[in-house]
């Protein structure tokens, strides 16, 4: 089931919540208070567990559970039954698990949501991480197709086994949007806005571009967390989302 997004700029941003505990991971939500969407990743769910999901979703946040599964078809199918029994509306998968593991995973996800009464959420297959960057990805995986190539033959894996979104880089974006037409959703990290330090993304580009080029979702994490003021970080994300004019962009409309 692919999400319900609202027309405003706030339904667009994902704040990641990378941290180590849930006192930190909810004083940064307690300070956003025009947050929707958040990233529990797994450096947090290691640490804190199912719980902190549920609490999550207790604050009427939706949650973006981005734990990257990537098995044998079993195994991802239980991991992602029990993810969707807390009640995450994203849930990350690698495509690169082939689709065997996709289809079951995709079929685990509706299965494990229906068990707890809940929607379906959407399974986000992961294509090639923001980390990467060309030649190095080329030089040390041995891949012999270019990186945006390869990320639109995961993708489109991904499509064929029935899974409803795609996380990649902004600078894959337009391709596969082209590809993939919505609803098929578009999840974009190594998202900067003006001044931010691109950190350890090799690929990056601004919420505004990224929203232009196709993306659905945007995930922004340091440059809101690390920020003297967070809120007025993510405000300052938001207006940057719909670009200087204050007209939405393509994927808001």
């Amino acid at each position: 089931m692919i999400p319900k997004l609202g027309g405003d700029a706030a339904e667009r941003i994902i704040v990641a919540l990378d941290y180590a505990d849930a006192a930190s991971a909810l004083a940064l939500v307690d300070r956003l208070p025009e947050l929707r969407w958040v990233k529990v990743g797994l450096e947090l769910f290691v640490a804190c567990g199912p719980a902190l999901v549920i609490e999550l979703r207790r604050r009427g946040l939706r949650v973006f559970l981005d734990l990257k599964f990537h098995d044998i078809p079993a195994t991802m199918a239980g991991a992602v039954g029990s993810a969707a029994r807390l009640g995450a509306e994203l849930i990350t998968v690698h495509a690169a698990a082939g689709s065997q593991a996709l289809a079951a995973a995709q079929a685990a996800a509706v299965a494990g949501a229906a068990q707890a009464g809940l929607p379906a959420p959407t399974l986000l297959a992961v294509t090639v991480l923001t980390s990467w960057e060309s030649d190095r990805f080329r030089d040390e995986l041995a891949v012999g197709e270019p990186l945006e190539r390869h990320s639109s033959r995961l993708a489109a894996l991904a499509v064929a086994a029935g899974v409803g979104g795609a996380v990649c880089s902004a600078h894959e974006v337009g391709r596969l949007r082209a590809s993939h037409p919505r609803p098929f959703l578009l999840v974009t990290p190594g998202i900067r806005p003006r001044g931010s330090a691109a950190g350890d993304q090799a690929r990056v580009m601004g919420p505004h571009q990224a929203l232009a080029a196709g993306a659905s979702l945007l995930v922004i994490g340091r440059p809101i967390r690390e920020a003297s003021d967070p809120a007025a970080a993510f405000a300052a994300c938001l207006a940057e989302s719909i670009g200087q004019s204050g007209e939405p962009g393509p994927a808001m409309r």
